[in-house]
């Protein structure tokens, strides 16, 4: 499997998803540079956090128009795995990818911690290899993490299972229903506020990310499968 990690001017956390997929997944993985207008060979694409275009006018906003985009939005239509975390959640709400928006965190400050999420749909290509309603922890770095949306689409998100991971215990940044992580309808798009990339390997603080990016392996392997049959 061949994941696209999207990198534009200020992206920061693009060198920690390319080690998730090379050195721990053992999968290869190629930066593309946010100019490029093609994702041809790709299986997956990843949009990395940071701080893009450095957040100038709104968080994702000139992300939005990026040479990439149209490719990426093709990608998705396609069926095929987006994942988002942080900056790239942003860009994803920013594109109309997932519904929302994410604003200041509540008290204003930035959150820099590892946070306890709970699982919430494992009926996802990214979520499988999780146990349903399992308690992970994963690093959180944000300052605007508040996922925000109307009552009327909160009611179709809790109806359609697209709330994948929720905050317990605490919540960060006050985002609507504790939300830490949604899929679009389809369930081929995530978007999530922690980072399940820095969370790999025991040596900097455990493994509980690492399920996510053996779930979309699995999911690939799967449908590669069914296809040659």
């Amino acid at each position: 499997m061949k994941f696209a990690v999207i990198q534009f001017p200020g992206s920061n956390c693009d060198i920690d998803m390319l080690h998730a997929i090379r050195d721990v997944l053992g999968e290869e993985a190629e930066f593309v540079w946010h100019a490029e207008t093609s994702l041809d060979g790709f299986d997956a694409v990843l949009l990395p956090g940071g701080f893009s275009y450095g957040d100038y006018l709104r968080t994702g906003a000139i992300a939005k128009f990026a040479n990439i985009m149209p490719e990426v939005l093709r990608f998705a239509s396609d069926g095929k795995p987006v994942l988002g975390v942080c900056n790239g959640f942003q860009i994803l709400t920013e594109v109309g990818l997932l519904p929302g928006a994410l604003l200041r965190n509540d008290n204003l400050h930035f959150v820099c911690k590892t946070v306890p999420l709970r699982v919430e749909n494992t009926n996802t290509i990214f979520t499988s290899g999780y146990e349903p309603h399992q308690e992970i922890r994963i690093p959180a770095a944000h300052g605007e993490g508040n996922y925000y949306c109307d009552q009327e689409t909160y009611q179709e998100l809790e109806r359609n299972h697209q709330i994948v991971f929720r905050y317990i215990n605490e919540n960060p940044n006050g985002s609507t229903g504790d939300i830490a992580g949604i899929v679009n309808a389809a369930g081929n798009v995530l978007g999530m506020m922690p980072h399940p990339e820095r969370a790999v390997e025991e040596l900097v603080g455990g493994t509980d990310g690492i399920k996510l990016f053996q779930s979309i392996l699995s999911s690939f392997k799967e449908a590669y499968q069914s296809a040659s049959k």
